[in-house]
């Protein structure tokens, strides 16, 4: 799909969901990912969600992307993380 077939109308800012098993490192190691690409996130562009009986976590992140192959790569560092199960 081409950047003019896309929903996303590059730059924009974003909404990344990542859902991991709560562990001492997960929301770190999505900000890791993230940053990776698209350069350090401030503190309040990350939100963290327990779910009820607190075995996972949700990890939201509004960030600024510039164009669709940062969005490609940051998905596919994502994927490649074992912490990770699941992302929208």
């Amino acid at each position: 799909m081409s950047d003019a077939e896309s929903l996303e109308q590059f730059p924009c800012e974003y909404t990344f969901k990542i859902f991991g098993r709560r562990s001492d490192t997960f929301v770190e190691r999505v900000r890791e990912i993230i940053a990776g690409t698209l350069g350090a996130l401030p503190r309040d562009a990350v939100s963290v969600r327990e779910s009820r009986q607190g075995r996972y976590l949700s990890v939201t992140v509004l960030t600024h992307v510039d164009s669709r192959s940062q969005l490609e790569r940051v998905y596919a560092d994502l994927r490649a993380e074992e912490q990770v199960l699941l992302y929208i």
